[in-house]
């Protein structure tokens, strides 16, 4: 059994990383740290407390970092010199020359480093996942993702929609969108973005048009707060037919809800919502297959065991992490930036 103890218990660290690591076989749920320190009538075995040394005094085998973004970087390290393991909400960190200096340390002890991509874990990117494995597709020529959303209503009083280091959209679910490009496509050879305010008022990022460049592929991602009508998940155009999703995997909403995931048909999408391949035979419906966050939190746990290899690598979280950061400049600069190191 693995101690776990989680930093922040807000948005990200009450509804993706509590509930979510209380019902994985093998992990304790031990202690969080609240500023307040009140109690969770949710959690009521857990400790609560109010500061990161209390976690780092108790026998805690993993650390989990759910705070603001500007505070990953100098938290995970801090829990890596105590010999801690630690899992990073996304993104890993405000830039990559943090993300390194954290891989460098958990390399030199040893430690299981990772960063929350739960987004591998869902329905709709499995089962295109299997689809490509399958080449039911054929050679990918577009691949086009999306986070389409329509909040209208600022909310300046928090951190992500103030202009602090790795605050914005991009940041926040770009990271995803990235992470998945990356797992089925590799590095590309070059990015080129449109990353820009659209709500009235608001400070930062709120929107993003990012290409990136394969050879003979480009592979589009797109992010919005203005889309009343929502555009589908996932468009992949290949040389065999074409794949259509809609709709946004259940799993944030029913953990929203307070619904936890080793409930019976947890990931389980409405027949209305499942995804058409389309083919010169016709168009054909694709079930979506069921998925759970628990097996993010599963592989850890086995990776930290020595049972399994570690599914999100901090190189390919660090690789995110370089996107990131150029997708931005090439936004700034407006034109098409070459992936540094990558020669085609």
């Amino acid at each position: 059994m693995l101690n776990v103890g989680l930093v922040g218990f807000g948005f990200a660290g009450q509804v993706f990383h509590a509930p979510v690591i209380s019902v994985v076989d093998g992990l304790r749920l031990t202690a969080i740290v609240r500023r307040s320190a009140e109690r969770d009538s949710r959690y009521p075995e857990v400790e609560f407390v109010r500061s990161i040394d209390e976690i780092l005094a108790r026998p805690i085998d993993l650390v989990v970092v759910a705070t603001p973004n500007t505070s990953h970087a100098p938290i995970a390290k801090q829990c890596l010199l105590a010999g801690k393991h630690v899992v990073i909400d996304k993104p890993f960190a405000t830039t990559a020359a943090e993300a390194e200096e954290l891989m460098a340390i958990a390399r030199a002890r040893r430690l299981v480093l990772s960063v929350y991509q739960n987004r591998r874990y869902v329905g709709d990117f499995v089962t295109l996942r299997k689809l490509l494995a399958e080449d039911a597709l054929g050679r990918v020529a577009l691949y086009e993702s999306h986070f389409d959303r329509f909040r209208l209503k600022l909310r300046p009083g928090t951190w992500r929609e103030k202009p602090l280091p790795g605050s914005g959209l991009w940041f926040d679910l770009g990271a995803h969108l990235l992470d998945q490009a990356l797992v089925l496509f590799g590095i590309p050879e070059a990015i080129s973005a449109d990353i820009r305010i659209e709500r009235d008022g608001a400070e930062v990022d709120d929107a993003a048009d990012v290409t990136l460049h394969y050879p003979r592929m480009r592979a589009m991602l797109r992010i919005s707060m203005l889309a009343a009508a929502p555009g589908p998940m996932f468009i992949v155009r290949g040389t065999k037919g074409t794949f259509v999703k809609f709709g946004l995997d259940p799993q944030e909403e029913a953990l929203k809800a307070g619904r936890i995931p080793s409930e019976p048909s947890w990931d389980c999408d409405p027949p209305e919502l499942y995804g058409k391949l389309t083919t010169a035979e016709g168009t054909v419906t694709v079930p979506t297959i069921p998925s759970n966050f628990t097996h993010y939190y599963a592989n850890v746990r086995d990776a930290i065991l020595g049972k399994a290899e570690l599914a999100v690598k901090p190189q390919q979280s660090l690789d995110v992490m370089r996107g990131i950061e150029l997708a931005l400049e090439a936004s700034r600069q407006q034109r098409t930036l070459a992936w540094p190191g990558n020669n085609g």
